[in-house]
């Protein structure tokens, strides 16, 4: 290993903590994709499309939660830039659980982040933050009628942009 790949990049030369100066870095183009699951009961999934939960639109309030949390990453997570960025989407597909026994009454709801920015650093962690905010939101519209839900599989599926080049989950 060479001393540049043996160096904590956060962490000065006294073991402090410190954001990394990335003002000599190379403004470009660069996008995160980000997915997270919730499972739930099918009855509460029907409640949800139908509209007839006791909060109002779930899909709505969590598609602004995760917009909203994007934006804040930057106060959420300690060494994160403050970054502006020029898009963010929030979308759900639903559907039965993957892997269900047949009869079984579970489904789940699949949300998807991309963020975009013009910037020297990453949005990775912005569009892994909007999932799990849109995620926790869901949670929270629908926990008085089904407290049996779960969040899964948070996980970054796409990145493009910078050094380190693009990423793609197989």
């Amino acid at each position: 290993m060479t001393k540049s790949e043996n160096e904590f990049t956060h962490i000065d030369a006294e073991g402090r903590l410190r954001m990394v100066d990335v003002g000599e870095k190379k403004v470009t183009h660069r996008e995160a994709r980000a997915e997270a699951t919730v499972i739930l009961s099918r009855e509460t999934l029907e409640r949800i499309v139908d509209q007839k939960m006791p909060k109002g639109n779930v899909f709505e309030a969590a598609r602004l939660a995760g917009i909203m949390a994007a934006k804040k990453t930057s106060d959420l997570i300690p060494l994160c830039h403050p970054i502006q960025l020029t898009e963010i989407k929030i979308d759900f597909a639903i559907g039965p659980k993957q892997g269900q026994i047949p009869g079984t009454e579970q489904g789940q709801i699949l949300i998807s982040s991309q963020v975009k920015t013009r910037d020297r650093t990453g949005v990775e962690m912005e569009a892994l933050v909007a999932v799990t905010h849109a995620a926790l939101t869901i949670y929270d519209m629908c926990k008085a009628v089904d407290r049996g839900m779960e969040i899964t599989d948070v996980r970054l599926s796409y990145k493009s942009g910078g050094r380190s080049g693009t990423y793609q989950r197989l």
